[in-house]
């Protein structure tokens, strides 16, 4: 099979899932009876509409939590290629790891002082 022939194929197979999808949404929207909910539109909490606002629902201090989740998050997802060329660069890459995690130490420390891990 030729490259040509390859790029043809392709493009044969993605028209086609392009069609079968559109083919699907048509048949979809002419076949399904519509129908209008109370509250269509609105975040339901278990089956029942809301009484507040979704923004008024968490406290303000929570966000605290997030932003340390995501930093603590954000490490582990840059260690594991950490660990992985270590052996390769050596002293370099464990003084950059150092200079990283210190760097989210102070935060930790900033986030401590602040009383975002006080619990109320």
């Amino acid at each position: 099979m030729t490259a040509f022939q390859q790029y043809a194929l392709l493009l044969a197979m993605a028209a086609a899932t392009i069609g079968f999808v559109f083919c699907l949404y048509v048949i979809g929207k002419y076949l399904a009876a519509p129908r209008k909910e109370e509250g269509e539109d609105t975040p339901a909490a278990s089956g029942n509409l809301p009484e507040e606002a979704a923004w008024a629902r968490y406290h303000p201090r929570y966000y605290g939590y997030a932003l340390l989740f995501l930093a603590f998050d954000m490490e582990m997802a840059y260690m594991y290629p950490w660990a992985v060329v270590y052996k390769e660069l050596g002293l370099v890459a464990l003084l950059d790891m150092g200079v990283f995690l210190s760097i989210l130490f102070l935060g930790l420390l900033y986030g401590w002082s602040q009383g975002a891990l006080r619990r109320q």
